[in-house]
């Protein structure tokens, strides 16, 4: 597919596409220093435009022949961690409606916050959307299920022309992983380190963490541990000699830039330009599914669970893919293959119960997981039949 990234920043989410094999035709950025390390890492061209001028933006995209519109406008204005007052960086994601629906391309990806579809801009832009002829898939993607060491969730609104809405759903669902990846499982000993600080938003919440658990978000500003820091309860680790927050490589790590991408002198506009990027993992899964669907290279059966799920039982996207993670536990502590589970066996549970893992676990995720089987039975029945 051709691409054009709006909001493209330093380009995590171009990365990401181009490493599931896309071609970038084009990428618009306005902050200058963006624009620059952009330009440091990729061959195809970047303008700076202000998209607030979207009726000029929509017309030059037009003459590149897109097939896909991908971005994550400014989300300073939604984000708990800065002004949460809708102002005019908010309006962006109208903007990135309006080019859309201007341009009308096969297909769009537009990334933010967590609570971004709680505003009413984002409802606004919606509604332009939908009058333009898009289904759309909404979900809140957690990037340790995604490829990136990082517990980092992110609003995704993916949409198809004259699809219907939750059209990837099943295949968004699909291709998670079941466990969260850890700073260790992706970086192993790169960092030489067990411990780090992150600074808290408040000191009611822990600043160390382990490299043996996701990262925390990686955030724009990066700033020292403290001398009066005092532990956290939550914190991994009763004292805080030798811990160091994490380096600005070491960030660009985590959001899983590779080693060879080239960064501007500054330090503090790197952190600036590391914090706001999409991570480029997340990016790429994106950018997989969308080539899984289009191409219909998926599991079948695991994406026909998830819509027979929302269709017959009512559940939402992300409630059908937190059933579906089910299942892959539940495959992982009987360590079988996928046949064993996907025969809809009835002697699967009674199996289960046998197993350690599943006997140390709380009664509630018990509960889970059998409620999980026997919608996947019923499920397996309702295909033979």
């Amino acid at each position: 597919m051709r691409v054009a990234d709006l909001f493209a920043g330093c380009g995590g989410m171009s990365k990401g596409f181009l490493d599931a094999g896309y071609t970038i035709v084009a990428a618009f950025e306005k902050w200058d220093a963006a624009v620059s390390c952009y330009r440091m890492n990729f061959e195809h061209p970047v303008y700076e435009y202000d998209l607030h001028e979207w009726e000029k933006v929509s017309e030059f995209i037009s003459t590149l022949d897109i097939d896909l519109i991908i971005g994550g406008p400014p989300c300073q204005d939604f984000s708990q961690a800065g002004n949460r007052i809708e102002g005019k960086r908010a309006e962006l994601t109208l903007s990135f409606a309006q080019i859309v629906s201007q341009v009308r391309p096969a297909y769009f990806v537009m990334e933010n916050v967590e609570r971004v579809h709680l505003s009413s801009v984002y409802k606004n832009a919606r509604k332009i959307l939908k009058a333009a002829g898009y289904g759309l898939s909404e979900r809140v993607v957690n990037a340790s299920y995604s490829g990136v060491p990082q517990n980092r969730k992110r609003f995704f609104c993916i949409g198809g022309l004259h699809k219907s809405d939750g059209f990837i759903d099943g295949v968004l669902a699909a291709n998670l992983t079941e466990l969260p990846l850890t700073v260790k499982d992706y970086l192993g000993d790169e960092f030489n380190l067990e411990y780090y600080y992150r600074h808290p938003r408040t000191y009611e919440r822990r600043g160390i963490f382990s490299v043996f658990e996701p990262a925390p978000t990686i955030r724009g500003s990066n700033r020292p541990m403290p001398p009066e820091y005092k532990i956290h309860a939550q914190d991994p680790v009763r004292v805080t000699t030798g811990i160091r927050s994490l380096t600005m490589r070491e960030r660009a790590s985590i959001q899983t830039f590779p080693d060879n991408f080239k960064w501007l002198e500054s330090d503090t506009i790197n952190n600036q330009l590391i914090g706001n990027a999409v991570p480029v993992k997340l990016a790429y899964y994106v950018a997989k599914c969308l080539l899984d669907y289009v191409g219909g290279n998926f599991n079948k059966r695991d994406v026909g669970f998830v819509q027979w799920l929302k269709d017959e039982k009512g559940y939402t996207g992300r409630a059908a893919g937190d059933v579906l993670s089910r299942i892959r536990r539940i495959m992982r502590i009987l360590a079988s293959n996928s046949n064993e589970v996907y025969e809809g066996n009835t002697d699967v549970i009674s199996s289960l119960k046998c197993k350690e893992e599943f006997q140390g676990c709380t009664a509630s995720v018990k509960s889970q997981l059998k409620r999980a089987q026997k919608l996947f039975d019923e499920y397996v029945v309702s295909c033979k039949s």
